[in-house]
């Protein structure tokens, strides 16, 4: 192994500091609102669809979301598809994504920009 590798091995291993954690969070967000509801023209954080994201001191990440209904077509696909692009946000180490029904998203929960984009 050598010294760089070492080096690197080192780092991954330290907890990460509030900032580093702060910085994380809002990368995990840009990743998150790339991801869509095919019905729906608005991303699903701004859709309201994304009710937490918590960033762990070793770089694991948490996140608690629901769908805007229990038979939503994207049911199968976009919790893997939120989990696949937070892990591909440097500095995660790991993934967990969360679908909750409680509380049960309605309209409100959506952005001023999402509501205006959806004509409400």
């Amino acid at each position: 192994m050598s010294g760089e590798q070492r080096e690197k091995q080192t780092e991954a291993k330290q907890p990460l500091s509030t900032v580093e954690q702060s910085i994380i969070h809002g990368q995990v967000v840009e990743a998150i609102r790339t991801c869509y509801d095919p019905e729906i023209p608005v991303n699903i954080y701004e859709l309201g669809l994304i009710y937490d994201v918590r960033i762990a001191a070793d770089g694991g990440v948490l996140v608690i979301m629901t769908l805007t209904t229990p038979h939503c077509p994207a049911a199968q696909y976009l919790p893997k598809e939120v989990e696949h692009k937070v892990k591909a946000v440097q500095g995660v180490t790991d993934a967990n994504v969360n679908v909750v029904w409680d509380p049960p998203w309605n309209p409100s929960m959506m952005t001023e920009e999402a509501k205006l984009t959806l004509g409400m």
